[in-house]
């Protein structure tokens, strides 16, 4: 049992959180002449350890992720789909959003075309919900910071989110507030092409390489941020507003999350910053979820295709879903961290 810890933590710490990395960039610094104990020294340390390590992650990630989704183009997603009833659905399409987009924006085009092909309303948000917030790159970056138990209760959490939120929806009978355009669109079925390995591999290649184009500059300043927290912001001031002493510190961080735009690659290093520095476990997540499922430029894009009211729902049951969470991280923090 104690090797299996002993591998487990090594497995955690060397290999998903890459600490020898961190170390070999602190020892590069400190030869260098900076003082990696310092406020100065230790935002560079953090920002080309943090950004080097999801950088790494990321193509790894994507590569595998990619391959996957390789198998799962539209159409068929929408066949599987189709396939199930009820709530059913609702579970298969939250586990279809995993390997799906990693940011809001790039899921709503799929939301669109799975609505137009005629899956019920219900089905296809909750792939919507699930797509950003609970992807399988937010399951291994999250392990990488917080551990397994943290990343295996968020992602299914999310999933949760997901699957009672599609469910209301449909229960509600929203269909008349989707954009007449998107009712009266329709599909084409095409053929899928048997894809050989190479073929695959080179689609997924094309994806790292997109999506790493696309994320870095989150990413980037994602990190920045973090380090300016992790460095610069006393720790007092976190807990003040973050920590135990302000029950509203999921609140606070759930909306603080909606006008920002990034995906869980740049919200990572905030987070962690922000832990660090005596947030509590649920505040962190909340704010993860806020950004990743309900940033102010997707709920722009998400308005063309809805309207006001069942994107204000949508909204809601969101918003109350992660808060919710949050709060059941803050309660149960000591068993996970």
């Amino acid at each position: 049992m104690e090797t299996l810890k002993t591998g487990g933590n090594f497995f955690q710490d060397e290999i998903l959180g890459m600490q020898w990395l961190n170390r070999l960039i602190g020892s590069l610094l400190d030869t260098c002449g900076l003082d990696t104990t310092g406020k100065i020294g230790g935002s560079v340390q953090f920002f080309l350890y943090d950004t080097i390590k999801i950088m790494v992650l990321l193509g790894v990630l994507i590569l595998l992720i990619s391959y996957i989704q390789s198998y799962f183009p539209p159409e068929r997603t929408k066949k599987i789909l189709g396939r199930f009833h009820g709530i059913g659905a609702n579970i298969i399409a939250a586990l279809l959003g995993t390997v799906t987009p990693f940011c809001s924006c790039s899921s709503i085009p799929l939301f669109i075309g799975f609505t137009s092909a005629g899956l019920p309303l219900g089905v296809t948000f909750s792939f919507l919900i699930s797509s950003p917030m609970v992807d399988l790159g937010s399951l291994v970056l999250l392990m990488s910071i917080f551990g397994w138990k943290v990343a295996v209760t968020y992602v299914v959490l999310g999933l949760v989110i997901a699957v009672v939120g599609g469910t209301m929806i449909e229960k509600l009978k929203l269909d008349n507030y989707v954009e007449e355009f998107i009712r009266n669109g329709s599909s084409i079925d095409v053929d899928q092409e048997k894809l050989h390995f190479k073929e695959r591999m080179k689609y997924a290649w094309e994806q790292v390489v997109s999506t790493a184009k696309k994320v870095a500059p989150y990413v980037l300043a994602g990190v920045a941020i973090g380090a300016f927290i992790h460095n610069w912001i006393p720790e007092d001031f976190i807990v003040c507003v973050l920590g135990t002493g302000n029950p509203l510190g999921v609140i606070i961080a759930t909306i603080a999350g909606i006008p920002m735009y990034a995906d869980i690659f740049g919200t990572i290093p905030i987070a962690e910053a922000l832990l660090a520095k005596g947030a509590q476990l649920g505040v962190v997540l909340s704010f993860m979820m806020g950004v990743t499922t309900l940033s102010l430029p997707s709920m722009i894009m998400l308005r063309k295709a809805v309207k006001p009211r069942l994107l204000g729902i949508f909204i809601a049951i969101c918003t109350i879903g992660i808060i919710l969470v949050g709060y059941f991280f803050n309660a149960i923090q000591f068993l996970l961290v």
